[in-house]
């Protein structure tokens, strides 16, 4: 039996942050790590085609700091920072406290592992043939200047009687070593024939000790206070 473990959890606090961060206990704590889901999954169902990467949560007295790292900050902010508004609206009424929603861009989309997963989940979704999607994934990550990437997707693919699993790579993924940098993710593609999942492992190049945490490529670009 092999022992999977997941290759963001293993780097935190080491080389990769938390997502969320903040400190509770007992009760607390488990309202807030739900509100946290629920805030998510507002931001993902708002701005479905944004190509929002993640959503960092950090909590103050009286206030939460929501930063959303997307692809599309124009279609996220849209004409005059509507939509942006509607979201910090939709969320202070959520959680009842003030928003400071602090959008990102991501300067490469192709690199990064969530936004990968979920454009091939939707072509596959479109029909376009799994090997043929991977392939371009892979070719476009590798030009961005990934230094290795490695895809698979499971169930029934194509329409086949049997599900099975294929796996693609290129380059180097070293997930046992902490100090590389492994951004990794799961997205769905709900097909006629069933689900099928995709997992992307993108190998960015190693932190070395001592070096500061490595960044990824984003900018701010609207802050909505």
């Amino acid at each position: 039996m092999g022992r999977k473990v997941h290759p963001i959890g293993f780097r935190l606090g080491i080389i990769k942050p938390w997502q969320a961060r903040w400190y509770a206990e007992g009760q607390e704590y488990t309202e807030q790590l739900h509100q946290d889901f629920e805030i998510r999954r507002l931001i993902m169902a708002e701005a479905e085609k944004a190509g929002v990467a993640k959503v960092e949560v950090e909590r103050f007295p009286g206030k939460l700091k929501v930063i959303v790292h997307t692809a599309k900050p124009g279609i996220l902010i849209g004409r005059k920072g509507e939509s942006v508004k509607k979201i910090r609206q939709d969320l202070e009424a959520l959680t009842g406290k003030k928003i400071d929603l602090e959008i990102k861009e991501v300067k490469n989309p192709d690199l990064d592992a969530y936004l990968v997963a979920t454009n091939i989940a939707s072509q596959i979704e479109r029909r376009v043939a799994y090997r043929r999607a991977m392939k371009r994934a892979i070719q476009q990550a590798m030009r961005q200047g990934a230094q290795g990437i490695k895809i698979e997707v499971a169930g029934r693919l194509s329409g086949a009687e049997m599900a099975r699993s294929v796996w693609l790579r290129e380059g180097r993924v070293p997930l046992q070593t902490i100090r590389a940098d492994v951004d990794f993710a799961r997205a769905i593609a709900q097909t006629t024939y069933g689900v099928i999942g995709v997992k992307v492992w993108v190998y960015k190049g190693d932190v070395l000790p001592g070096a500061e945490e490595k960044v990824e490529a984003t900018e701010g670009v609207y802050v909505s206070e």
